[in-house]
């Protein structure tokens, strides 16, 4: 078997051989099954990355495993396992990392993973879990939580309070119906909060920017049923997107003296993006395809770690914030399909590091800023806002200096009270009199000519 581990970089079975291994890393390799399962010494098992097929047990996992006590890391991501998780493994009191995620697996997840005390890493995203997530979180240790891309219906379980170190919460693409969680606002740690694409409901309650919240640099509450508007305190205490990123302090998955990096999936510049170690310096806002309204509050400008900002597909109103020209760090805006009116900002124009611009199907008017970046858009960043004008629209500005008065039809010369369209009136007035007078005159001494007769 070992000689078909082509990417084997690392293999120590001394001393005690085989059954005294401590640490098995097979990842990255194109294995089908563990024939071989090691002792009851294993700390850390890696099988991320191969071929693995079938139930968890019979694939990979020692049938004894009420005997692995020592067993803190198992990681079998990128598999094709099938099945259910086995109730056994709730028998591993010392997990530390747990990471089944990417396979086909099925079920309901065991009540008994939220009961480990030394649980810091719990991913079981991209498989096809169903039912209800577990109520019965009491780690104070867990920091990563991603159960994200499953068929997971229900609450966001309110036993999640406990977890006073959770920093990445993803709980995207699933079935969960609830209003916002705002008891999560007691998480003082949470940075990353992802649910994205569920049935969520109602509108945002001002807890959401309690100074508890202050963490958060990564919002996705995008492809939900939220509604109502965006209290301008809902942005205030959001201080992590108000700092540097070499200020914010993210922790990577750790296990005794290792580490672990979680991937975490965002949409921006029109992609989906799996951010490994960039994660730590990245800050967005998405909360697009939901149902707000309003006017958004200027108080956004502030967030000026902002790398991108999704407001697309809501309903919007009023102008887009002149403070939006504060968020330099910016590299993807997109505010279309709204109702958003009035004239874009000059200061928009401050954005140097702005890569894609979408404000498309709006009511926006007047001419398009020019500079800097807002000279390489094209026509599809604003379409459907009849009112704009611009170089880079069919519809050309008829004045790009901006709009003058009409001239007026009464002009006054200077040191002259009276206005000179009168002025005119009189010296016609004036012509008349004289050539009037004049033609009396004849007609008195000559007598009447033959040519005013005629």
């Amino acid at each position: 078997m070992l000689s078909k581990l082509r990417s084997l970089e690392f293999l120590d079975v001394s001393t005690e051989g085989w059954e005294g291994l401590l640490l098995l890393d097979l990842s990255h390799n194109f294995l089908i099954a563990l024939d071989q399962f090691p002792g009851n010494n294993l700390e850390y098992l890696n099988l991320h990355s191969n071929l693995l097929q079938g139930p968890i047990l019979s694939t990979c996992l020692n049938p004894q495993i009420p005997n692995l006590k020592e067993l803190e890391v198992i990681i079998i991501s990128k598999n094709k396992l099938t099945g259910n998780i086995p109730s056994s493994i709730c028998n591993l009191s010392s997990i530390d990392v747990l990471d089944l995620s990417e396979n086909n697996l099925t079920g309901t997840i065991p009540d008994c993973l939220g009961n480990f005390s030394h649980l810091t890493f719990l991913d079981l995203q991209m498989n096809n879990f169903i039912g209800k997530i577990p109520d019965s979180f009491v780690s104070n240790q867990l920091n990563h939580l991603l159960l994200n891309d499953n068929q997971l219906e229900g609450l966001v379980p309110p036993s999640l309070v406990n977890s006073t170190s959770l920093e990445l919460l993803n709980l995207g693409n699933n079935k969960l119906k609830d209003r916002f969680p705002h008891w999560l606002a007691s998480l003082p740690s949470l940075q990353i909060l992802i649910l994205r694409f569920n049935r969520f409901y109602g509108s945002l309650p001002h807890s959401v920017a309690s100074s508890n919240f202050s963490a958060l640099r990564i919002i996705d509450l995008s492809g939900n049923e939220f509604t109502g508007t965006l209290s301008t305190k809902l942005f205030r205490n959001l201080r992590a997107m108000k700092e540097k990123p070499n200020e914010w302090s993210y922790s990577t998955a750790t296990y005794g003296g290792g580490s672990y990096e979680v991937p975490v999936n965002v949409t921006t510049k029109r992609l989906q993006l799996e951010l490994m170690t960039v994660v730590a310096f990245f800050a967005s806002i998405d909360l697009s395809n939901n149902q707000f309204f309003g006017k958004i509050p200027e108080d956004i400008g502030q967030l000026i770690s902002l790398k991108m900002l999704n407001f697309s597909h809501n309903n919007f109103t009023g102008p887009i914030p002149a403070s939006f020209g504060n968020l330099v760090a910016l590299e993807s805006l997109d505010l279309s399909s709204n109702k958003l009116g009035g004239s874009i900002s000059s200061k928009m124009t401050n954005l140097t590091f702005l890569e894609v611009l979408n404000l498309s199907e709006n009511n926006l008017v007047g001419p398009i800023p020019h500079g800097n970046q807002f000279d390489t858009f094209d026509n599809d960043s604003y379409s459907n806002n009849l009112g704009l004008c611009g170089l880079l629209l069919s519809k050309q500005c008829i004045n790009h200096e901006g709009d003058k008065p009409p001239s007026p039809l009464v002009v006054e010369h200077d040191g002259s009270k009276i206005p000179f369209f009168w002025q005119v009136v009189m010296m016609g007035y004036g012509s008349g009199v004289v050539l009037g007078l004049s033609l009396g005159y004849i007609v008195v001494t000559t007598g009447r000519p033959w040519w005013f007769v005629r």
